[in-house]
């Protein structure tokens, strides 16, 4: 776990929950946007990705491992009795949504960028039927993710960045794949569960990874007392990568200060 802390009074503290297949030195830039702006940061990589390990890259034994590893996040957050935002990302999102769903946590808001609530690409039904077969017998048979990082960006920069990152995964387990796939249906099935704090979705809308109808559709669905939704339009998968990064990112933290104002931490 890692800890950037702004200099000078913070306001606040960001956990930042990264997606599949990346690491939180991915982050760099978000990370120092939030630190420079008066927030400490919290972040780590997921168990199975970045600097955890090289043994089990891409696999994980229940999607339970992700939740446990998050939650330990947000406990450290508290030790700077500042009040909490967490910022999820793809499969990050989808890791936080089952977290409020599963826990209650001292958080003043959650911010999620294009959460993982279905793919645009499905694998076809006999594929599903070979994964679901694996699972049985083989739950860390690997195989390639399908995923590319033209897919995610239209930025050039961290296209390059990512076709020589060797902390990249690019194949996960059959098992790996069907966690996710029974949290993003849990996601749905268990949302009167969803603990009510402050939201804010954006989501990329010309997203080539994450499906944005089933976004929508669970946004709409979210029994929340107060919820934001904004489309990105040009936008791809990764909108704190995407070239229109700094008005995302000025969007992100006006939420976050609007929040911090009617909880009467800054004036």
């Amino acid at each position: 776990m890692w800890k950037w802390e702004a200099e000078g009074e913070a306001k606040a503290v960001i956990v930042i929950v990264h997606g599949a297949m990346e690491h939180h030195k991915r982050y760099g830039w978000l990370i120092e946007m939030w630190r420079s702006s008066g927030f400490h940061v919290i972040m780590s990589d997921l168990p199975g990705q970045g600097m955890t390990t090289r043994v089990n890259r891409g696999h994980i034994h229940s999607f339970d491992e992700y939740i446990i590893e998050v939650k330990d996040w947000v406990q450290a957050a508290y030790r700077y009795d500042l009040p909490v935002f967490l910022v999820g990302h793809s499969m990050g999102g989808l890791i936080s949504i089952r977290l409020l769903q599963e826990e209650r946590l001292n958080i003043a808001g959650v911010i999620l960028s294009s959460p993982c609530l279905g793919l645009v690409k499905a694998p076809s039904k006999l594929l599903e039927l070979i994964a679901h077969l694996l699972n049985i017998v083989f739950p860390s048979f690997r195989i390639n993710s399908g995923l590319t990082v033209q897919m995610a960006t239209r930025n050039e920069d961290v296209r390059e960045a990512d076709a020589n990152d060797t902390l990249y995964v690019t194949k996960v387990s059959v098992r790996w794949y069907r966690e996710l796939v029974n949290a993003i249906k849990q996601a749905f099935v268990q949302l009167e569960k969803i603990q009510d704090v402050p939201m804010l979705v954006m989501q990329g809308g010309d997203d080539k990874i994450v499906n944005k109808a089933t976004v929508k559709e669970w946004f709409n669905r979210a029994p929340l007392s107060e919820k934001r939704f904004k489309e990105w339009p040009k936008c791809y998968h990764e909108i704190f990568n995407e070239p229109e990064r700094e008005e995302v990112f000025e969007y992100a933290k006006d939420f976050v200060l609007s929040q911090l104002k009617s909880i009467g931490y800054i004036v």
